[in-house]
């Protein structure tokens, strides 16, 4: 095992792609271990990852977020939130949090949320006298609430990995992830009346009922996605269906942005991140599956978990594992490879897996805000063109309220299985 922990973390050094680095690893191992291996095996359960139905939902809720990025949704949403709270110590971080948690509604990615949220919010945090670090220490770390907000493809790979119900993942995420916004707005707001930075004009109610004409329509999709799930009305798969066809309504004839170029692109650029996320989707089901075939967790779990394990001792395990894995792989990969291993116990004890998946996909959402390989930290050095430390260097607060809300997660269950619990779904 040694060949195979030596040439991932190489790869991983020298920059290759992360589904390089699985696939990649696997292959030289087996290959080195186990010459008579038949890799057909292997394209098997790359296969199978990829396959399963409910997958389907997540190009479509990909291409819902790449329309509603091309056009004016964004800085629709984020004057709309800045007219009401702009005026308030640390109201342009406070629209930055309202605005990534209601366009998680839109994207259920980190990084379209990165790109979308902070490109338009960046220059004005900037210009207000906010410390760059600060700002991009809040873009990434705002932008993991959308993980949690539902359209959340963590949620939806949890859901397929565990044979959990997706559209409860999707409720049980909306009060843990407006309470991490909760977080960062206290936060944000102390934060600029120590620095005394970055208070705007108040808007006027003139301003204000304008600001809500242009941009309440987007709220639609948090209504669309979570109300239609909620009543019982949609399955995941046909919410992302609605969530499009929403999409190409308010972008192509309410506000008249899209043009065939655009949404052409639209088009190819869900192509390509479709490609990689089910790429990663199958290296993590191929990666699992030969954990399995070594018997790994069968030696190694029971000195973890001890001969009797109680559901506290087994939930901190799992939430550590994953807050570890998530800062040097991708949240994906570590669902998938994670999650069989630790199911057994869960369900042996009878732990919620609605609320253990709320927990892991937070997990997730800190792994990717967090060094040294958290994807967000990339993601933001790329869009930004920030130098590695400098978007790291701020990160240590907002990682300290995400632990704080696992915590209460932990403590207090019912916020992430309220909704799931009194939702109308089967």
């Amino acid at each position: 095992m040694t060949l195979l922990w030596v040439s991932m973390i190489s790869m991983l050094l020298l920059g290759f792609p992360f589904m390089v680095v699985i696939l990649g690893s696997l292959l030289l191992y087996i290959g080195t271990a186990y010459p008579s291996f038949n890799f057909t095996v292997l394209v098997q359960q790359v296969i199978n990852g990829m396959t399963p139905p409910a997958l389907v939902c997540v190009p479509m809720f990909i291409l819902g977020a790449n329309i509603i990025t091309s056009g004016e949704a964004a800085p629709r949403l984020i004057n709309m939130v800045k007219s009401f709270v702009g005026h308030i110590p640390g109201g342009l971080p406070i629209t930055t949090n309202a605005s990534c948690t209601l366009f998680g509604a839109v994207s259920g990615s980190t990084q379209a949320t990165v790109s979308a949220i902070g490109g338009t919010m960046r220059p004005m945090l900037l210009k207000a006298g906010y410390n760059s670090s600060f700002t991009l220490a809040l873009i990434i770390n705002s932008s993991d609430i959308a993980l949690l907000i539902p359209p959340s493809i963590g949620f939806i790979v949890y859901g397929v990995v565990t044979n959990t119900s997706i559209g409860k993942l999707f409720l049980a995420g909306i009060i843990p992830g407006i309470l991490i916004f909760l977080m960062f707005s206290i936060y944000s707001y102390a934060y600029s009346k120590i620095k005394h930075v970055g208070v705007l004009p108040k808007a006027s109610w003139k301003e204000r009922k304008k600001a809500i004409k242009d941009g309440i329509l987007v709220v639609g999709f948090p209504l669309i996605i979570v109300g239609g799930i909620y009543a019982g009305i949609f399955s995941p798969t046909e919410a992302a269906a609605a969530a499009v066809a929403y999409a190409l309504l308010l972008e192509g004839l309410v506000y008249r942005t899209l043009t065939w170029k655009k949404l052409v692109n639209a088009f190819l650029d869900t192509g390509v991140i479709t490609g990689v996320v089910f790429i990663l989707v199958g290296a993590g089901q191929a990666f699992s599956w030969f954990i399995s075939f070594l018997r790994l967790p069968q030696q190694i779990m029971p000195a973890i978990i001890g001969a009797d394990p109680t559901q506290l001792k087994v939930i901190a395990i799992v939430v550590i594992s994953y807050f570890v894995a998530c800062m040097f792989v991708d949240p994906i990969v570590a669902i998938y490879v994670l999650s069989p291993i630790f199911q057994p116990y869960v369900t042996s004890l009878g732990i919620d897996p609605v609320f253990l998946g709320t927990l892991v996909t937070l997990q997730a959402a800190i792994g990717s805000a967090t060094p040294p390989f958290g994807c967000d930290i990339f993601t933001a050095q790329l869009i930004f063109r920030r130098p590695y430390w400098e978007v790291i260097r701020s990160t240590p607060p907002f990682i300290l309220m995400l632990i704080l809300a696992t915590i209460l997660i932990i403590i207090f269950p019912e916020l992430a299985t309220f909704l799931p619990n009194s939702a109308l779904i089967n």
